[in-house]
């Protein structure tokens, strides 16, 4: 019966095309540019590889824009943040877009330091700008105190040059494990606390705090005690900086994106350059 022969053969085709576009779409959203993205960004950091912002990109997602700074913001400075993921920094080529001031990240722990420092700090130095350096905290492997001298005996130190900012403690998601580094939050305030003091009595300057609302809230119960001495650099990858962590009542840097020009991380100073250059003279 040749009509029911081809009718079968018909639905047959169908049936196939359906299933092949079927594969198709999904093939498409397992390989869709936002699935790798949000693949790689779980991959595991090895030690030493964490970066200001890398937990940020891990627990909050990356950025909804092509990395411009918010229009809004003209009386604020540009920045950068770099580490040894960048290698030799292009200073020349960043100072020519509009960027004036850098940190520089310096250690990690008490066994890490980027083996691009003396590039990058006296880079960005050379060529005018305004620049400090950060460590990135892991207070699972030693005090605060032993991290914060580390930090100030490998590059986090401070001098009255006016083109020095006072150093970073950079405090935000454990790219190697748990969110708050198996702490409770007393005890997470505690050893914040014990760096930023070891600091002070170091270089005489109350380091920056560099964090996320978010994970200050969980890993800190959102303490408040830190506003009234210590500087916020809040990052978010937005085109505001949202709420703020308690007890800032505004901030002082803010990183709005991980995919800038020339190297991923810009920022922003919330102030005309005159005040960037008080909180350089300290």
């Amino acid at each position: 019966m040749p009509g029911l022969g081809s009718g079968t053969a018909r639905r047959r085709g169908r049936l196939l095309t359906a299933a092949g576009l079927f594969i198709s779409a999904l093939a498409l959203l397992v390989t869709a540019p936002g699935a790798a993205s949000a693949a790689s960004q779980q991959e595991p950091v090895k030690p030493g590889e964490a970066s200001m912002g890398v937990g940020v990109r891990m627990h909050e997602g990356g950025d909804p824009s092509d990395g411009s700074p918010p229009k809004t913001l003209a009386a604020s400075v540009h920045g950068v943040d770099v580490s040894g993921h960048q290698g030799n920094v292009a200073w020349s080529a960043l100072w020519d877009s509009g960027v004036r001031w850098a940190y520089v990240k310096a250690t990690e722990g008490t066994s890490y330091q980027n083996e691009y420092f003396t590039q990058q700090y006296n880079g960005s130095y050379n060529v005018g700008m305004i620049r400090g350096a950060y460590h990135f905290a892991l207070p699972n492997s030693s005090s605060g105190a032993a991290q914060a001298n580390y930090f100030a005996d490998h590059g986090g130190g401070w001098s009255k040059d006016g083109k020095t900012l006072p150093g970073v403690l950079d405090i935000e998601y454990n790219p190697y494990g748990s969110t708050c580094y198996g702490k409770s939050q007393s005890a997470m305030v505690s050893w914040i606390k014990d760096f930023t003091s070891t600091y002070k009595a170091r270089t005489g300057r109350d380091a920056v705090i560099y964090t996320t609302t978010d994970w200050w809230t969980q890993c800190t119960g959102n303490n408040g005690g830190f506003g009234s001495t210590n500087p916020l650099w809040v990052a978010r990858y937005a085109s505001s900086p949202g709420t703020l962590p308690n007890g800032w009542g505004f901030y002082t840097f803010w990183q709005y994106t991980s995919t800038g020009p020339t190297v991923g991380d810009h920022d922003l100073f919330n102030g005309a350059m005159d005040r960037l250059q008080a909180l350089a003279n300290g």
